[in-house]
């Protein structure tokens, strides 16, 4: 039985990470954190989500530093800021913890590029070159098991990622035209503190952080490409659908096509449709939703997760599984 922590529980990959650990039959969940500063510490996780009521009775800690976890936690999960996260992982990772990092701290190698997407200069190297990039389908089980530090991806990136790659790996795109990703999220992936621009009367659906979104340097980093990547904010409340327009090399068939993406057959939570993929196929659970068509040489791809579980906490879960040779799915489904 593996002891698990949450820093960041009361957010709402948070909650989500409590309920799929509480089902788990090899973990146990041993203490929730939140900011020193958080209104919500001392409040019983249940208080802040009434459906947690009988399934988890843990109260929210507030966090001072990693001494707060360690001793309590073989690994611990960061639903943090990317700074917090940025800072507390050294030092875990130092006491021998298994780190699941949740944000964007450790996703994006190149420093001068991270200091430009993020706001703030990364101070520790080292850890960043240990870091494994876990996204579920692809990632090396023999890198992820010799690390303490995981990085998991955002919920963007792991919608494109898992459009494009097996276009890309199987050197299907003409590449001189770069792919582009058009995804809209639901208001959850802005959190769960409010803002005049995610409250409920406000949202509209529009475009933003064009050219600008920190998430395009890590889709293009971990594709090996550059992409136009344009995220857009829907009036609904949870999930993403990332339409990818791109161009295929001259010859490419369907069959070619086919064969790319039956890599996903043994890929349990990837699951690849005829059709168009729907969002509310998704939402609410771990999977992602694959359609596809071509036409004239071009194929768009489109691409449906649930932002807070295959987008984050899903996703966090189905790498620790992986990490410990744990059953994939177990606490997902």
């Amino acid at each position: 039985m593996k002891k698990v922590a949450i820093v960041g529980a009361s957010g709402y990959a948070g909650c989500q990470l409590v309920r799929m650990i509480s089902k788990h039959s090899n973990l146990e969940l041993t203490a929730l954190f939140v900011s020193e500063n958080s209104a919500d510490k001392g409040k019983k996780i249940s208080e802040l989500y009434g459906s947690l009521d009988g399934i988890c009775s843990l109260s929210l800690e507030p966090l001072s530093s990693a001494k707060d976890i360690i001793g309590r936690a073989d690994a611990v999960f960061l639903a943090t800021d990317h700074k917090v996260s940025h800072d507390l992982a050294p030092d875990l990772v130092e006491a021998g913890i298994a780190v699941f990092d949740l944000s964007g701290a450790f996703r994006i190698s190149n420093t001068d590029v991270f200091e430009s997407a993020y706001g703030f200069a990364h101070e520790h190297t080292d850890l960043l070159k240990k870091a494994v990039y876990a996204l579920g389908e692809y990632v090396n089980l023999d890198e992820l098991r010799n690390t303490k530090m995981i990085s998991l991806p955002g919920c963007y990136p792991t919608a494109s990622q898992l459009a494009l790659r097996p276009l890309i790996d199987n050197n299907l795109l003409d590449l001189n035209y770069r792919p582009s990703i058009n995804a809209i999220s639901g208001v959850s992936g802005a959190g769960r503190k409010a803002k005049l621009t995610n409250s409920f009367c406000e949202v509209s659906v529009n475009a933003y952080g064009v050219f600008t979104h920190r998430h395009q340097p890590e889709i293009a980093e971990h594709l090996g490409t550059e992409v136009i990547f344009t995220p857009h904010l829907g009036d609904f409340k949870q999930g993403i659908h990332a339409t990818v327009n791109a161009k295929l090399k001259d010859g490419v068939t369907k069959q070619m096509v086919d064969d790319a993406f039956a890599y996903y057959k043994n890929k349990p939570l990837v699951r690849v449709k005829d059709g168009m993929p729907k969002l509310q196929d998704v939402q609410y659970t771990p999977f992602c939703d694959i359609g596809y068509a071509m036409k004239d040489g071009y194929i768009v791809v489109c691409s449906c997760i649930d932002n807070l579980l295959k987008g984050a906490s899903a996703q966090a879960l189905q790498i620790l599984n992986l990490y410990y040779g744990f059953d994939e799915l177990e606490g997902l489904l």
